[in-house]
């Protein structure tokens, strides 16, 4: 077959029988219509893929036809899936799950963090608006991008929203993973604006059959998607009806999300007032408290004064609700404003005088109007000098507590030291537990900064970068806090850190716990970074080698890695710093410190038996031909793109690694190829895209290993393995 510039589907892939082959009367073509009229790729995806036998090849005839994936969910030109909103009022009241985006699902739940947000007297909300939405953060899976935008400073704020001008925003999965890792929130957006919107509202808002379907297509939505709530903002004007039925739309949204989605929220945004007027109050008042009374609470507009805060603060309508009061600044600072870009400080110095909780609109500017390349640098300093008016919050999860400091996104992938892929990428999917990034100062001009660095890594984007001065006049080490959390510890547990140090200077851990039933009383405990034999840590030959690998006294690629061992039981982990030891000497030390890795496991644990990959089946194939998307590619080749879908337990894992080889063709002199790696999955899917193949006929394997949290290897005997082969096929 020779491949020509043109876009092939894959017929409806095929069971092999006895002898290898399907035979012609069961060849089934996408496309073809079943008994009831119906596309046979209309059916249910998960059913018919899961049916796949095990140790069974599926069989493909490449065909002529266009792609059956609905544009909206995947890519028109290589098939990624894809994040998107609705834009119209139709798609919305006839979303339905079967047809809606399985990849946009979180597989992140929202972790447990403290205190709870119903007992944060002043929250921060984090409202993110940046051109247009839906930009690289839109690929589920990921993408090569040289200078994308992230967050990482999720120890500071409670909620998170996705803003753009869809009428319908669902945010991108990549987003509410990381920000559920971190317990944070994640909010949608429901905006009617202009002519059209006010369109739209006169016909939901008409009456209750109305309104109520609009929002119970907002609940399914959320519920599906796996996000939180949803700011509803309404900025176009209503009828008297309209208006009138404005609160009760609030209210039984607000009540049908709470019965169905845990931790949900229903913020209303500063728009119309009880008359119906699109007149921003930038306050809450007695012309808009009926929108607030309705639901969880009120995002002002932000062109309030100091005035506005001193006068609602004493406003019946906000007695013991002040919490839910979220006094928006924008920090592009367009309008009368307070504070704004590298000002913001200002509004929120004046926001918490007056105990008002914060919206923090659009903090993309730093990433907008500034040198991208300078994006970590200029994103630290920005919210550096928001930090004396945020609170940090401390994540509740149980152990395995396991942090590499991945961002999100970096120069190139890393594995234990090693590239696992050498191009720039971004997926937010990736990202681990954040530290505290700060600047300290020390006495004498002694500093410590933390920062991400990208240059190295050992595993994901980017290290935790130390660096300063110690003055030769301090005699104590430096204690550079790491992480703040509240994780209980009822067993004995191991330590392990991964780093690199320069000269003069020793490293060891510290750990700060409390009493679990006593929690004003604190204990710090000091831990010895050494290469641990692993027979103290159990019996078993597997268990010993595997300790061996993680806790060994090795240095690989450059990398220290050291473990300990401690009994803490009934603590609650609190803190974990870095001790910074200066050697001696009458000279001040400048000192770098890259930490790679820290990890504090339940030693019960390491024992379990792991599980294996079951279920591995092909899905939704689809053939190109060309040169494809990518840089490097230069000529026309037979391109396969299709869904993998397993069953795993994700909870247990780090990420996936799939890979492909070739095994047999038309030559059987010919010997199989070596596996090689597609990419990292982050869910119990993966979609396959451009991966350029070998011309028909031909057999090939899809293979998906498990990456677990310690870093234990899993046994090949447990990966998921599938058979794909593939022919040409004959236009009808």
């Amino acid at each position: 077959m020779k491949c020509r510039e043109m876009a092939l589907a894959g017929d409806k892939n095929e069971i092999l029988g006895e002898h290898g082959f399907p035979s012609a009367s069961n060849v089934h073509r996408s496309g073809d219509k079943t008994e009831d009229g119906e596309d046979d790729s209309k059916k249910t995806r998960f059913e018919s893929c899961f049916d796949q036998p095990v140790d069974s090849s599926v069989h493909e005839i490449i065909k002529l036809t266009p792609s059956s994936l609905p544009a909206e969910h995947y890519d028109a030109e290589t098939t990624e899936p894809i994040s998107c909103g609705l834009s119209s009022m139709d798609e919305l009241l006839s979303w339905n799950r079967s047809k809606a985006n399985s990849f946009n699902v979180a597989v992140v739940p929202l972790a447990p963090r403290e205190p709870r947000l119903v007992n944060c007297l002043r929250r921060t909300l984090v409202s993110h608006d940046m051109m247009g939405g839906y930009l690289d953060d839109r690929f589920i899976q990921g993408t090569n991008s040289e200078a994308p935008y992230a967050f990482y400073h999720w120890q500071y704020i409670d909620i998170f929203n996705y803003f753009t001008h869809h009428l319908v925003t669902i945010p991108p999965a990549v987003w509410t993973n990381a920000a559920h890792k971190h317990g944070v929130i994640v909010l949608g957006t429901f905006i009617t604006e202009w002519t059209n919107g006010a369109a739209m509202c006169e016909a939901f808002l008409k009456d209750e059959e109305s309104y109520r379907a609009v929002a119970d297509k907002l609940v399914q939505i959320s519920q599906y998607y796996g996000f939180e709530g949803w700011l509803i903002n309404i900025e176009n004007a209503l009828s008297e009806a309209a208006v009138k039925n404005t609160p009760l739309f609030l209210r039984y949204l607000t009540e049908q999300m709470h019965e169905r989605v845990p931790s949900s929220l229903i913020l209303w945004y500063d728009s119309v007032i009880e008359n119906g007027e699109l007149t921003w109050q930038n306050e809450l008042n007695q012309t808009n408290r009926v929108f607030f009374d309705a639901c969880d609470g009120f995002f002002t507009n932000y062109n309030w004064t100091e005035e506005n805060l001193e006068w609602m603060k004493e406003y019946p309508g906000v007695q013991g609700r002040q919490a839910d009061v979220y006094i928006g600044v924008d920090v592009f600072a367009r309008g009368k404003v307070v504070g704004g870009m590298l000002e913001t400080n200002k509004a929120l110095d004046i926001i918490r005088k007056h105990n008002f909780s914060v919206a923090i609109f659009a903090p993309g500017w730093v990433y907008e109007v500034h040198n991208k390349s300078e994006f970590r640098t200029n994103q630290d300093k920005f919210w550096a000098l928001l930090s004396d008016y945020l609170y940090i919050h401390q994540l509740a999860s149980r152990l395995p507590f396991i942090s590499s400091f991945c961002q999100g996104f970096g120069k190139a992938v890393y594995w234990k030291g090693q590239h696992e892929t050498k191009k720039s990428w971004f997926n937010l999917t990736a990202q681990e537990i954040q530290p505290l990034y700060y600047h300290m100062d020390l006495e004498d001009h002694g500093q410590v900064k933390s920062s991400g660095c990208p240059e190295d890594a050992w595993n994901g984007g980017c290290s935790l970068l130390l660096h300063g001065l110690i003055p030769a006049t301090l005699n104590t080490p430096v204690c550079a806090k790491i992480f703040s959390l509240h994780v209980p510890l009822d067993s004995k547990i191991m330590v392990s850190v991964v780093y690199k140090a320069s000269a003069g200077i020793a490293i060891s851990l510290q750990l700060k716990t409390t009493d679990s039933s006593h929690c004003s009383h604190t204990d710090v405990h000091e831990v010895t970074l050494t290469s641990m034999s692993p027979k103290i840590l159990g019996n078993g030959p597997l268990l010993v080698s595997q300790i061996s690998e993680l806790c060994g006294n090795i240095n690989p690629h450059g990398w220290i890695v050291r473990c300990s061992q401690l009994e803490l039981h009934g603590c609650v982990l609190r803190e974990v710093c870095v001790l910074i030891h200066r050697d001696g000497g009458s000279q001040d030390t400048s000192f770098s410190f890259r930490l790679g890795e820290i990890m504090v496991l339940d030693v019960d644990t390491l024992q379990l038996p792991v599980d294996p990959v079951r279920g591995l089946c092909v899905d939704d194939v689809v053939w190109l031909c060309g040169v494809g998307t990518s840089p490097e590619s230069t000529s026309p080749c037979l391109r396969l793109c299709a869904t993998l879908r397993w069953d795993y337990p994700v909870e247990s894992v780090r990420h996936f690694r799939v890979y492909w080889r070739r095994l047999r063709g038309p030559d059987p002199r010919i010997p199989p190829g070596k596996l090689e790696l597609l990419a990292r999955a982050y869910s119990n899917q993966f979609r396959v895209t451009e991966l350029v193949v070998p011309e028909p006929p031909m057999e090939l394997e899809l293979v998906v290993e498990p990456v677990i949290s310690n870093g234990f290897p899993v046994p090949e005997s447990h990966w998921g393995r599938r058979q794909l082969s593939y022919a040409e096929g004959s236009e009808k």
